[in-house]
């Protein structure tokens, strides 16, 4: 009885630990579905039906049927296996025939070769979403209900994109799903028509489209066959940034027969207005991009999102502030358009930023919580660890691995670069099939000749299990991204890592004395790479996130004003793409793409802020950007500081805690930006002082960007009414003022602040009581008490009483008396600058799937930026 005893408890024991590493698995098994079953089964009438007729699922047929399929499920489950080592999740009986349960891969291993089973897949639908970022923002649950859901969430607000265009087709532009789109008589834009086919661009969601290309036609530089005389995307930016800010809620992204979930938009209901004036292969000239703002302010879009800006400072005006990009973004706010501007890819070196002016919204990029990873292990047992969107090889089993150079058809094809894997005709497939095909990552893939989709297709092709793409030298400012694909396929990053593989595969094979393979005994197999992770250490600044502090001239002095403004997704940002685009190799006739940019962290502040925009109709551009920039938060999830990806002494990527230079206030918080209890107004007359007060910029230059005089001084820079406060240079004790106005209910403030040791701060008065729509001015100052040369960071707190907290930066330098003191990557990037003269704008793009500003160049950073000579636009 004892020895029962023992053996039902080891019995328990094993059931448990059995279940305490199980994963989801979806098993489709063998016999129609209720929508299909047209009978045969002896005592169940036929069920299917025709074409776009419903499922009557209140029938005695559909009911007797269904229930059957579910009794087979529960009795091949309970043949198989123990009660209390599985559980079954679902039973699938109306569109397909099969269940999700819940057990372990041993068990799945038994269900996939029992009779009458036809797949069992691991569940890849699990907390795959496309722009996870909806729900890691918090919107279909605190924010898009406030305003009536998903389906209302944006109501009758243009978002403009001037940008590579649209892909009109896709589903996240479609208006068959959703209630129809009534007309809007505030927008005034039109609608081009395909030349080709004739057809419309708009459909009520995409409420305009138009492109610009004047000036690209007149500079020879435009290919209507390439570039598309129309408002049709060529490249995939357009379609992407306009998805992230306004796409159709709940779209599928599927691809290579994986569901990487569903996508949708930050404002999901927001009508989109099309202004083309970037083309792939030559970018965009300046005359272009302001006759397409112009034409977007005058046709009336409420929220203008800039996925683009200029490589470098403006040479051409004193200022960065005024130039004639910058001066029509200026008329633009003037008119109540909230523009927004990705801050740039210049990251994670200093003064990098490409966003300068007070009027605009400018974004950094930041990494959410979601990181996909793979390992490949080897026959000799170590895990290597790397990157790879792919399912795993199958089973438990182990395969051979064979490197392309050792499985070619002739020598004479190595000037084709085999071990790049882009040419299977160059490949012995006798040789790679059923096995690992082992390839390497060469400077190909940097300047985009080369890509992991080509690698996939060419070892599919050939029959391999899989692929492993090996990186043998790593420069800075190569970035590497996870790349779906329809196989196994892995790309180990880390250079010792991918030594560890080399070397295990150089010893494990056998060579004769020319060097050629008699035998491959090397063997391994690799992960499932499909599963996301998510870190509680998110959000983190991207690497590629350029940096402050601002610079207020080309000879890049520092600026009395914070940038950027605010932190937003913008690393691997799942969202609709072009399948005509051509620019991304690794998504070339893709209906999705998953990059990377502060391009992708822009428009989730577009998409925001029309929310914003909807509840609150009358607030001026800087309500709403206030409103954004003191609700948001500088902790991660975990409750610490917000970190920042770095470059390390020995170059490889590490964090240090971030500050507004990184940040600006801090990452988007949207469901406190809906109620922010005070907001920091100001208006054109407020910039206007802004630009007559800031030292170095003639008042005759002012008056020809803006044609309005300079009556209005604000006395220093620093005293512009916006949530941060800036002094570049504090010497002694500086007194700087801020209005703030009450949007909610009567309400006490007390004001508390915290400054770095080097500086003494005071605010006057400490409270303040605000009644509905009042304003109210307080002051701080702030004295030197000890020179360092160096930025010191501070914050004031503004908490209501009502539960309002109102969180706004500092940021000052204290100046030295004889010397200006910067950092080293500082004065490399200083140097690298000074050959930099602006032109025109030309759009730059980047490899690894990636939107930043890689100059396809594992070179130097001086070198890097002799690629910006001609003072180009980039996509960023």
């Amino acid at each position: 009885m004892r020895a029962l005893e023992l053996g039902c408890a080891v019995l328990v024991f094993f059931a448990h630990f059995l279940y305490g590493k199980s994963e989801i698995y979806i098993v489709t098994v063998e016999g129609e579905p209720v929508i299909s079953y047209r009978g045969g089964v002896n005592g169940f009438e036929a069920t299917a039906v025709e074409s776009d007729e419903k499922i009557d699922t209140t029938s005695e047929q559909v009911i007797s049927y269904s229930r059957h399929l579910e009794k087979k499920h529960d009795m091949l489950l309970g043949m198989l296996f123990d009660r209390g080592t599985y559980k079954k999740l679902y039973s699938y009986r109306h569109l397909i025939n099969g269940f999700a349960v819940h057990i372990s891969p041993e068990q799945a291993e038994i269900l996939r070769h029992a009779p009458g089973v036809i797949s069992v897949e691991r569940d890849w639908k699990v907390r795959r979403l496309t722009t996870h970022t909806p729900q890691f923002l918090g919107l279909p649950t605190e924010v898009w209900p406030t305003g009536g859901g998903f389906d209302r969430a944006g109501e009758d607000i243009v978002i403009g994109f001037v940008d590579s265009g649209i892909y009109p087709h896709h589903p996240s532009f479609a208006n068959h799903n959703t209630e129809p789109y009534g007309p809007l008589p505030t927008y005034k834009g039109k609608c081009e028509a395909d030349p080709d086919t004739k057809r419309n661009f708009c459909n009520g969601k995409i409420i305009g489209a138009q492109h610009f290309a004047e000036a690209a036609i007149a500079a020879g530089a435009f290919n209507p066959s390439v570039d598309y005389a129309s408002p049709l995307d060529g490249d995939g930016h357009g379609s992407h940034t306009a998805a992230i800010a306004a796409g159709n809620n709940g779209i599928p992204v599927k691809m290579h027969g994986y569901e990487f979930g569903k996508a949708s938009g930050m404002a999901p209901r927001a009508r989109v207005a099309v202004y083309k004036a970037l083309y792939r292969l030559f970018g965009g000239f300046v005359a272009d991009v302001v006759a397409a703002i112009e034409q977007a302010v005058h046709d009336g879009v409420d929220i203008l999102n800039l996925s683009v800006g200029p490589n470098s400072p403006p040479a051409t005006t004193k200022t960065t502030f005024l130039n004639p990009f910058d001066a029509t973004l200026l008329s633009a706010v003037k008119a109540g358009v909230f523009v927004v501007q990705a801050a740039g890819n210049g990251g994670p070196f200093p003064k990098t930023l490409v966003s300068y002016s007070p009027w605009i919204a400018s974004v950094a990029a930041a990494i959410d919580d979601r990181r996909y990873k793979n390992h490949l292990t080897l026959g000799n047992g170590k895990m290597l660890p790397g990157i790879g969107l792919s399912p795993a090889t199958h089973g438990n089993g182990t395969f051979t691995l064979v490197a392309a150079n050792d499985v070619l058809l002739d020598t004479s094809v190595m000037k084709y670069s085999p071990s790049d894997c882009q040419k299977p005709e160059v490949l012995n497939k006798n040789m790679i099939e059923g096995n690992i095909l082992l390839c390497g990552y060469s400077f190909n893939f940097v300047v985009g000749s080369a890509s992991i989709k080509k690698v996939a297709e060419t070892a599919k092709s050939l029959g391999a299990i899989g692929f492993v793409l090996a990186v043998e030298n790593v420069s800075p400012g190569m970035k590497f991204d996870p790349v779906p694909v329809p196989i196994p396929g892995i790309l180990i990053t880390d250079v010792s890592k991918s030594m560890d593989l080399i070397h295990y595969y150089n010893s494990s094979t056998s060579r004769d004395w020319t060097g050629r393979v008699k035998s491959f005994k090397a063997i391994g197999k690799i992960g499932d790479g499909l599963m996301p992770i998510l870190h509680k250490s998110a959000p983190e600044v991207a690497l590629f996130s350029s940096r402050g502090p601002n610079i207020k001239d080309f000879s890049f002095q520092d600026a009395d004003l914070l940038k950027p403004d605010i932190l937003a997704p913008g690393s691997l940002i799942w969202a609709a793409w072009a399948p005509n685009g051509t620019d991304e190799p690794n998504y070339v006739g893709e209906g999705f793409a998953m990059i990377s940019g502060t391009s992708m962290a822009a428009p989730h502040i577009a998409g925001i802020a029309a929310l914003v925009k909807q509840k609150h109709r009358n607030w001026s551009p800087a309500a709403i950007k206030s409103a954004l920039m003191t609700t948001s938060t500088t902790l991660d999830r975990a409750g610490r500081p917000l970190q920042a990806q770095q470059y390390s002494s020995s170059e490889a990527t590490t964090l240090v805690t971030a500050t507004p230079f990184d940040y600006g206030s801090g990452h988007v918080n949207p469901r406190a930006a809906l109620d922010p209890g005070l907001i920091f107004d100001a208006g054109y007359v407020d910039y206007l002082g802004f630009l007559c007060t800031t030292p170095g910029i003639d008042a005759h230059e002012i008056k020809n960007y803006t044609n309005s005089p300079c009556n209005y001084t604000l006395g220093h820079p620093s005293n512009l009414n916006t949530p941060s406060i800036t002094i570049s240079h504090l010497v002694g004790t500086k007194t700087v003022s801020r209005t703030v106005t009450n949007v909610a209910g009567e309400e006490t403030y007390v004001i508390t602040a915290r400054m770095a040791p080097a500086v003494a701060i005071e605010t006057s008065p400490p409270a303040m009581t605000l009644r509905p729509g009042a304003s109210r001015k307080f002051t701080v100052t702030l004295t030197v008490r000890s020179v360092t040369g160096s930025y010191s960071f501070g914050e004031i707190l503004m908490k209501g009483s009502r539960g309002h907290k109102i969180l706004f930066e500092f940021n000052k330098k204290n100046k030295e008396k004889n010397s200006h003191t910067i950092s080293q990557s500082s004065k490399k990037s200083l140097s690298s600058y000074q050959i930099i003269s602006v032109f025109r704008f030309r759009l730059i793009r980047s490899s690894q799937s990636s939107d930043l500003p890689v100059f396809r160049c594992p070179c130097p950073l001086g070198l890097i930026f002799l690629g910006m000579k001609l003072g180009k636009l980039s996509v960023m």
